[in-house]
Parts: structure tokens; C-alpha cells; sequence
């Protein structure tokens, strides 16, 4: 009986944070808030089903197939598959970030690293015998894009929190604050 009323209490304080959460805000960002609680138990059914996919794939490699290290494509989609579940897992963690913290924007820096991660897996799947130079060459732009545009975003924040602890200089702490 007493197990019972633990669960009714764990979930009650669970509830009542909840409405917590909604009591101080507007129409609009409850409305926010709710459509990212129901994107991220969207994100994290796919992530699952992702997975069980995942381990039944290497399953299927491991005791049907039996894994080939000199066949590279094997690899290739393994990898593939992991990356995609991470991909998934940073950006529901970046929506929970956003419910947390009360924010009503995602993060510009953590849009261009999930867009990383995702150039990542596309280099990962490449076949360099089938994609052409171009191909090529646009993927590298398009990192090195990403790539400055998150430098930028990461010097924006370094000014703005220097500037708003009354320290004009970005030291080690910040750095791994940031990170």
C-alpha cells in the first residue's frame, strides 16, 4: 500500500510542476510549450523505434550475415544509423533545453550543430566512387559554412556574457561554459 502512494505522490509532484510551469504564462506560450512537449514524445518514440531498428540490424549482420570488415558499406550503414539516433538525441535535447529554460527560440548554435552532426552522417554514407567532385565540394562548403557560422554565434555569445558579467575578457571558464 505504501509503494502505491509513493507513485501517487512522484506523479503528483511531476503534475503539479507542470502546472507550475503553465500558471505564469501566456496563451501563446503555453500553446509554445505544449507543442514542444508533444514534439519531443514524437522525437523520442522515433529515436526508439530508431533503435530497436538499429540493434535489430546488427543483430541480423552478427548472427545471419556475420559482420565483414573488409565490407566497407556494412559499415557504412551502421554508422549511418548511429548517427541519425544521435541527431535525434540532440535535438530533443535541445527542445528540453528550450522547455526548461523558458526560452522561446532554439538556439542558432544548436540548430548549426545538429545541422553538423547531420553533413557528418552524409559524409559517413558517401560512396566516393558514385558522388561526383562537385557533389563533393558542395558538402565541403556547406561544412565550412556551419562551421563558421557557429564560430560566429560562439563569438556573439562570448562578447554578450563578458560584457553582461562586467568582464571584458573571455577567459578558459567561459570557453568551457559555452561548451
Amino acid at each position: 500500500m505504501e509503494e502505491i502512494s509513493m507513485k501517487r505522490s512522484w506523479h503528483s509532484r511531476d503534475w503539479s510542476r507542470l502546472v507550475r510551469l503553465f500558471n505564469g504564462l501566456t496563451f501563446y506560450e503555453r500553446f509554445e510549450q505544449a507543442i514542444i512537449l508533444i514534439l519531443i514524445a514524437l522525437i523520442m518514440l522515433v529515436t526508439a523505434i530508431a533503435t530497436v531498428h538499429l540493434i535489430s540490424a546488427v543483430w541480423h549482420l552478427i548472427v545471419d550475415i556475420g559482420i565483414d570488415p573488409i565490407k566497407q558499406e556494412i559499415f557504412q550503414e551502421i554508422f549511418g544509423a548511429i548517427f541519425t539516433v544521435i541527431i535525434a538525441l540532440e535535438f530533443k535535447h535541445s527542445l528540453l533545453v528550450v522547455l526548461a529554460q523558458h526560452e522561446n527560440l532554439i538556439r542558432v548554435r544548436t540548430i548549426v550543430l545538429i545541422a553538423l552532426l547531420a553533413v557528418a552522417r552524409k559524409f559517413i554514407l558517401l560512396d566516393l566512387n558514385k558522388v561526383s567532385a562537385m557533389e563533393l565540394f558542395a558538402l565541403s562548403v556547406a561544412v565550412l559554412a556551419l562551421g563558421i557560422v557557429y564560430w560566429l554565434a560562439l563569438q556573439l555569445h562570448f562578447v554578450l556574457s563578458s560584457e553582461s558579467m562586467g568582464n571584458h575578457d573571455s577567459g578558459y571558464d567561459e570557453w568551457r561554459y559555452v561548451c
